[in-house]
């Protein structure tokens, strides 16, 4: 049997602007920087309104914001198949941000007067989702977009956009910490609808940003076809050929054109470049074997015969998959800074002076500012040294730096589980254990080094992930690897919600729940220790996994 492979010719269809990366990326950042106040500001006290306002429990409300929060993390899977097949990330951004903000418009109405209060909370959810429906075009879609400013083949470009992301995180993170500044002080002080509306305001502002650079960018046309065909078509043709054996030497070869009767035109157009051929996954090699069915067709079955890069793109894929499964806890954590470490703050001591309290859900913005902070110290400072210590260009490899991050969160799960069984003491020593209305004794200012020791984590977990899951991806799926990897976090919420439930259903089996509406005599420390526990396993399975990655190779 003649056991050859192939590799097509592929063309490009990238529009190369005729100015350098950072121009059109600033307009780009500019406008996830509009984004972030607005969704920051939506999100960032809705535990507080659902729980102040609609009137629902403690437990209820932490897992409706999880369920949010986890399709709305889902969804972008959806949105990025969407852009990157058959709309095109520009246009994707464009019509999802008229979504969003017509979500948040809606979300404004629902909190007025003109709404009967026994409809409110219908129109309330049914408004969240709109926004969700606008988050899954916008949000995989843009911080892509603004990567593909750069040109890799210039390698003072690939160099700046590797730099890009840690701008991108630290623009995204000053639009949240002024959104958690302002916009949740109005709302707790002035009125959930000017509160709600401040964000569909910035939502607009983004829309107009980002049509003003409109003819600054450099534009990546869509396929006209669904790249997820692409990997299908991989497994089925080496399911079709798993019969056949496959030694180092079949793949990376070329078949001229019209040999052995095979049409070997071009194919498909594609704006991925070549990719060398890897000993990962050789099972999936057998796909692009020349088998005498081949040699006997007078046109190529892309369902029989694939290219070494197509292989190759679905090897990326599977590479990608134990990082993801092993970030999983890492995004169950991280549902508690919008939750349960807000409704801790709500029973402490808020007081600033003798008359001014901080809302609770304020505490936030210590995330972002960490990260403002950080993030020029780790791009300017940590990064150079290391580079002379590790001879890395960029300090750290990307899965390095997301384990140092994961190891972070770990220790952040620690201190807050020390920090409530702190509050819970107090709470005893001042006979509040039946008195929940009444603020404990503590100040909300012991809730500070968790949220900061957080921010400190995602300079290197969040950052380091979302380079992963662009940089490693085929060049046809960059949307959806933000997609991809936006739905760890989304997965992550959902499992928040689940474990919250189980820990419900078994602590309250033996007669003492630990998520009780009453803080002071729920254990919500034990909550927090039972995370710490279940994060230290999943960062021994990220090491574990992380020593098997193979990084792409052009």
């Amino acid at each position: 049997m003649t056991q050859k492979s192939i590799e097509p010719m592929e063309v490009s269809l990238q529009q190369e602007p005729s100015h350098g990366g950072w121009i059109s990326a600033i307009y780009i950042i500019g406008v996830e920087i509009a984004e972030r106040f607005a969704y920051y500001g939506m999100f960032g006290n809705l535990m507080t309104y659902l729980t102040d306002v609609l009137g629902e429990s403690t437990a209820t409300a932490a897992k409706n914001v999880n369920i949010w929060f986890g399709i709305t993390t889902l969804l972008p899977l959806l949105g990025a198949v969407i852009a990157d097949s058959y709309l095109g990330r520009f246009k994707a951004i464009f019509f999802s941000s008229l979504i969003y903000l017509m979500g948040l418009v809606m979300l404004t109405v629902s909190t007025t007067k003109a709404i009967p209060p026994e409809f409110r909370g219908q129109l309330f959810f049914f408004s969240l989702y709109i926004v969700s429906i606008g988050e899954a075009g916008h949000k995989p879609c843009v911080q892509a977009f603004g990567a593909d400013q750069f040109n890799e083949e210039k390698p003072e470009e690939r160099k700046a956009k590797s730099s890009f992301f840690n701008w991108w995180y630290f623009g995204t993170s000053g639009g949240a910490m002024t959104a958690m500044l302002i916009v949740i002080y109005v709302q707790d002080n002035v009125g959930w609808a000017v509160g709600f509306g401040i964000p569909a305001a910035a939502m607009a502002m983004a829309l107009v940003l980002f049509l003003l650079g409109r003819r600054r960018y450099r534009l990546q046309a869509a396929k006209g076809s669904s790249p997820l065909t692409r990997v299908a078509q991989v497994l089925v043709a080496a399911g079709r050929k798993w019969r056949l054996s496959v030694s180092k030497d079949d793949h990376g070869g070329n078949i001229e054109e019209g040999k052995a009767g095979l049409n070997m035109g071009v194919h498909f157009l594609s704006t991925t470049r070549p990719l060398a051929p890897t000993h990962q996954f050789r099972f999936l090699d057998k796909a692009t074997v020349v088998d005498n069915i081949d040699l006997s067709s007078n046109n190529k079955n892309n369902w029989r015969l694939c290219t070494v890069t197509q292989v190759e793109e679905v090897k990326l894929l599977l590479r990608l998959v134990p990082i993801w499964f092993s970030g999983l806890m890492y995004a169950v954590v991280f549902a508690q800074t919008n939750t349960l470490f807000t409704k801790q703050g709500r029973t402490m001591d808020r007081r600033i002076g003798s008359k001014f309290q901080i809302p609770p859900a304020s505490l936030q913005v210590s995330i972002p500012l960490v990260v403002i902070f950080a993030v020029p110290i780790y791009d300017r400072i940590f990064v150079p040294v290391t580079r002379r210590l590790t001879g890395i260009p960029y300090g750290v490899t990307m899965l390095q730096r997301i384990g140092i991050g994961l190891f972070i969160s770990t220790i952040g799960m620690v201190i807050a589980a020390l920090v409530e069984s702190r509050r819970i003491l107090i709470s005893k020593e001042h006979g509040l254990l039946e008195q929940p209305k009444i603020t404990v004794p503590m100040s909300v200012w012991w809730l500070l080094p968790q949220y900061m020791i957080w921010g400190i984590s995602d300079v290197f977990a969040v950052i380091g992930l979302t380079e992963l899951f662009y940089d490693q991806m085929p060049e046809d799926m960059r949307s959806i690897g933000s997609a991809v990897f936006l739905s760890m976090f989304g997965t992550g919420s959902l499992l928040s919600s689940s474990v919250i439930s189980i820990v419900q259903s078994m602590s309250s089996r033996f007669g003492d729940k630990w998520l009780d509406n009453n803080l002071n005599k729920a254990h919500l420390d034990y909550y927090y220790w039972l995370l710490a526990g279940l994060s230290s396993l999943w960062l021994v399975m990220y090491v574990g996994l992380a020593k098997f990655f193979v990084y792409k190779k052009n």
